[in-house]
């Protein structure tokens, strides 16, 4: 039995982070997927406020869910509920960034509050609810997403820092030069599409 749980913790997890991957499977936070990955150090602090702000706001979505909403068959709230959530979480990050790491809140500017408008916040909390996974798969999920999030802004910043130093031409400079990087990284992750299919 614990095997099993273990089994489905692992699989839940490389999924959310490898085959499911929000910003280059899902194509869902791609604002500060392009805008924050100039420097790998934005780019992991962007990282880890949207890990941060995704496994609580999932865990809260959840218990608020299955506590308030479909006991009460207010199903149609969710959204509205999910996004509440959301809105209180990433005042808290944006005050806690801002107080005890200034360059870090210097350097995200307008896409640290942005985060509550990033459809991959969102989004994570509307999948577990479609997924029907209960409150552990959901944190687990949700904790996958969050790293693959990091972890695809992380390849991209580095990926992006590589070209910038590389001899482009003027023309392919800056846009052209950031979205051929992002093909490159997307089209890495699609290699995991099978992964676990039965």
């Amino acid at each position: 039995m614990m095997a099993n749980i273990v089994q489905q913790i692992v699989i839940t997890l490389l999924t959310a982070i490898l085959v499911e991957n929000l910003v280059l499977s899902k194509f869902l936070g791609m604002c500060p997927f392009l805008g924050v990955t100039q420097k790998t150090s934005t780019a992991a602090g962007m990282g880890l406020a949207v890990t941060f702000v995704v496994v609580v706001t999932a865990g809260l979505a959840w218990i608020l869910n299955y506590a308030l909403l479909v006991p009460n068959h207010m199903e149609y709230l969710q959204t509205m509920t999910y996004i509440l959530i959301i809105a209180a979480l990433v005042q808290f990050v944006e005050t806690v960034v801002r107080k005890f790491i200034p360059p870090l809140y210097k350097a995200l500017g307008i896409y640290l509050p942005l985060i509550t408008t990033n459809c991959a916040v969102l989004g994570v909390p509307l999948l577990n609810t479609a997924k029907n996974y209960d409150l552990l798969m959901s944190l687990v999920y949700s904790f996958g997403a969050g790293a693959g999030f990091t972890l695809a802004l992380i390849l991209f910043s580095g990926v992006r820092e590589r070209m910038d130093k590389a001899d482009i031409p003027a023309t392919l400079r800056g846009i052209p030069s950031a979205l051929f990087a992002a093909t490159l990284v997307s089209m890495s992750f699609f290699g995991f599409q099978g992964l676990f299919a039965s």
